[in-house]
């Protein structure tokens, strides 16, 4: 079903999203000190590439640079990609198939806002990055 859902997705909303962050990440790699940001993003568009059958975690070693980093990135990109994927939640929430990919797009918000400090792991290991 993972799959299923996952090529559904990259179909109508996966590629044009994982455009944005690459797009997003690129620029940030422009300057040195961005390169966290890019980085970040970069790692965020594979994950919006596929998204059923993993998920996000706080990462337990982020510190206060990880939460002055999602400062400025809340207002540099953060807000633009969230957007995007309101954008591309509205028309998905009108077919009955789209309804789960709709949900989707709407948990993938706070990772757009603020993404670093964030790890991806499999769904069946959301826990063992806490070492539960």
């Amino acid at each position: 079903m993972k799959t299923l859902l996952n090529v559904i997705w990259l179909v109508f909303a996966g590629a044009w999203l994982a455009l944005g962050y690459v797009a997003a990440g690129v620029v940030c790699c422009v300057l040195v000190v961005t390169i966290p940001f890019g980085i970040a993003s970069f790692r965020i568009a594979s994950y919006v590439l596929w998204p059923f059958g993993r998920t996000i975690v706080d990462k337990p070693t982020a510190g206060a640079l990880s939460t002055i980093g999602n400062v400025i990135w809340f207002f540099v990109a953060g807000i633009w990609l969230a957007i995007g994927h309101v954008v591309t939640a509205v028309p998905l929430f009108v077919s009955i198939i789209g309804i789960p990919m709709g949900i989707a797009n709407l948990k993938l918000i706070p990772v757009s806002l603020v993404p670093l400090g964030k790890q991806i792991v499999p769904t069946d290991r959301a826990f063992a990055a806490y070492g539960r």
